[in-house]
């Protein structure tokens, strides 16, 4: 990100080459095309790694496993809400703090996506009850990682379980919404926990999209 919290241009200008040269691969006709789209995802995997210094076979091989139309990837993530306290764990990669969640996978139902995350990552059960917003991953807050992104917050319910930790997650804790430790930003930021107290203020508050 730039100090203004903007998308760098090189970022910007990666992203859609290999978006289109993804999607070209999916439609293409003949070995023409393959091979024309083949090098524009050699082109994006230097542009990443000129400005990064990840390796660029490595990003082209990551980039080839991403078959069909290219779409944006989907993050679900749960606030569960325990007596004006938000349950946070904190992330093995960074060592910050976020909301439990992940990915969803193909086939998932985003409600059960935080369900299993949030169990998974935190030992506890819970219940989606309300989606609080779907927010634009790589506007608010720094981007996930190079492949757009969508992020679901659900509100959550508390029902069972005790914390645990997972291979992702070093702590589990409930903080004060007001007072919280440092943010993994990429996975939870200041915007997302507004929205949320918004709601908690609010029970009829609409669902927030960017």
């Amino acid at each position: 990100m730039n100090i203004d919290g903007s998308i760098p241009k090189w970022l910007e200008w990666a992203r859609e080459i290999q978006s289109l040269a993804q999607t070209g691969l999916a439609f293409a006709s003949n070995s023409f095309e393959v091979e024309r789209n083949k090098k524009l995802l050699e082109l994006s995997a230097e542009i990443l790694s000129c400005y990064t210094k990840l390796d660029s076979e490595k990003v082209g091989k990551v980039f080839m496993k991403q078959p069909g139309y290219a779409t944006p990837k989907i993050d679900v993530r749960s606030a569960v809400i325990r007596n004006e306290e938000i349950l946070l764990v904190q992330e093995s990669t960074d060592l910050h703090w976020a909301m439990p969640g992940g990915w969803a996978d193909v086939g998932d139902i985003p409600s059960q996506v935080a369900v299993r995350e949030t169990k998974e990552e935190s030992g506890y059960d819970i219940k989606a009850k309300k989606v609080i917003g779907v927010f634009d991953a790589n506007r608010s807050g720094r981007p996930l990682e190079f492949f757009h992104a969508f992020k679901i917050i659900f509100l959550c319910e508390l029902i069972g379980g005790e914390a645990a930790t997972s291979s992702e997650t070093l702590d589990v804790k409930f903080f004060p919404i007001y007072d919280l430790p440092v943010l993994s930003e990429n996975r939870t930021n200041r915007k997302h926990i507004n929205e949320i107290i918004e709601h908690l203020k609010d029970p009829l508050r609409r669902t927030y999209f960017d």
